[in-house]
């Protein structure tokens, strides 16, 4: 994301939340009064979202010290601090939830991720995203499952081709889809199929990915086994996609059916925000 894409959006988010003003923080906290603060993490988590917490404060009012304690990606445990804030207190507090909105969305889908991630240790198969993001956070939201340790499918419909069942009714069958693809675009071409004859017509047109669309472990081991056999052994030629009704109790079957990504909705339209709080002081603390 270009910063003056991202400024943007945080100060749409600041606009949103202000609005002309914080009542309470004007009429409560006292011009010229300082503070201190922590964001602390409620759960253990993976985090996303940190450099982002740091730039609503900057745009916000830069007298505000943003200190990072921990980076993107990392682990925190339940308890840890992975900020700390110092300076007027008035922005501190106005800033407060537009910051950890960001910062919790963020590492709520960087922390679903690495469940996933996780769930599937020891298996080939890598876990992706879709494009079921929330409008106007894709690359953030994105951005967040690579810290989940997971991987990006296409960012939107300008760069990458997925022929999905709508194009293939459209157009009139799968082999004239990918035709019709392949005489205008020299990258990688991936087809949804639901079906065993659908399988086997884009194995037929070399298809580089075959997402296979709402198939059980069983279906998804037998559309592997005749992908296998399709080509010369080690020559497979197409890979294979799973997606459609993953959940963290059957994602490892799904990978030990022998796919090569599995792609994943839920880890950014249904991950739960992660749980951090903001601990304000206005006294510096003892040593």
């Amino acid at each position: 994301m270009a910063d003056h894409t991202l400024e943007r959006l945080i100060r749409d988010a600041l606009a949103e939340d202000i609005g002309p003003g914080d009542l309470t923080t004007s009429l409560l906290i006292p011009e010229g009064l300082e503070a201190e603060a922590e964001v602390v993490a409620r759960a253990p988590m993976t985090l996303s979202g940190l450099a982002v917490f740091g730039e609503v404060y900057r745009l916000l009012d830069p007298r505000v010290q943003v200190s990072l304690l921990r980076k993107d990606s990392d682990r925190a445990t339940a308890g840890e601090a992975v900020v700390s804030l110092k300076g007027p207190a008035a922005p501190i507090l106005t800033g407060e939830r537009t910051a950890l909105n960001f910062l919790g969305r963020l590492s709520g889908i960087a922390t679903l991720t690495r469940a996933y991630v996780d769930a599937i240790a020891g298996h080939k198969a890598r876990i992706l995203d879709t494009r079921k993001t929330a409008p106007g956070l894709r690359f953030l939201e994105k951005q967040a499952v690579a810290h989940g340790g997971g991987l990006n499918h296409r960012l939107a419909l300008f760069d990458g081709i997925l022929i999905k069942d709508n194009h293939i009714a459209a157009v009139g069958g799968i082999r004239k889809a990918i035709e019709l693809a392949r005489a205008n675009f020299r990258q990688k071409i991936e087809i949804e199929v639901d079906n065993t004859a659908q399988l086997e017509e884009a194995l037929e047109c070399e298809a580089d990915i075959i997402l296979l669309d709402n198939m059980d472990p069983l279906a998804l081991r037998d559309a592997f086994m005749r992908a296998e056999a399709f080509y010369s052994p080690g020559t497979r030629l197409s890979l294979l996609e799973a997606s459609g009704g993953i959940t963290l109790d059957n994602v490892a079957d799904v990978a030990a059916s022998g796919v090569d990504f599995i792609s994943v909705g839920a880890i950014t339209h249904s991950a739960p925000v992660a749980d951090l709080g903001l601990d304000f002081r206005t006294e510096p603390r003892k040593p």
